[in-house]
């Protein structure tokens, strides 16, 4: 029988849980005891493999100190969806990016530096290094 693959609103939503999960130096056992879930529940709501309900998300958004909305920004859309909002979603690969471990230690790091004129010189080495110019 084969998996059905997570829909891609549910993953969206879970990695956006997971990244402030990440921000909050939480882990998932310690979300999943304010649940009242064990962490392999949260585990799941994270990969997107479980639907998070909208009571629940309500208290993940509680626990994790945002609004709910925070978990759809830059949420993927489906053909014939609109937002109705005008703007274009945040590109996917920034909150990808940001709900990695690497990603998000690199971004706290990179915001405690005060200079701007070094942390531009930053940005150029790594795009050098990239190979943009």
């Amino acid at each position: 029988m084969a998996k059905k693959a997570p829909n891609p609103i549910d993953k969206h939503v879970g990695s956006r849980v997971r990244m402030r999960r990440m921000m909050l130096s939480m882990s998932q056992e310690k979300l999943g005891d304010a649940l009242g879930l064990t962490f392999q529940q949260v585990q799941k709501y994270e990969k997107g493999t479980n639907r998070i309900g909208a009571s629940r998300l309500q208290a993940i958004a509680n626990i994790l100190q945002v609004p709910v909305s925070f978990f759809f920004e830059g949420a993927p859309h489906t053909p014939g969806q609109t937002s109705g909002l005008g703007e274009a979603p945040s590109p996917a690969y920034v909150s990808d990016f940001l709900a990695t471990s690497d990603g998000l230690s690199l971004t706290k790091s990179f915001m405690k530096i005060k200079n701007s004129k070094l942390r531009r010189r930053i940005v150029d080495l790594v795009e050098q290094i990239a190979g943009e110019e």
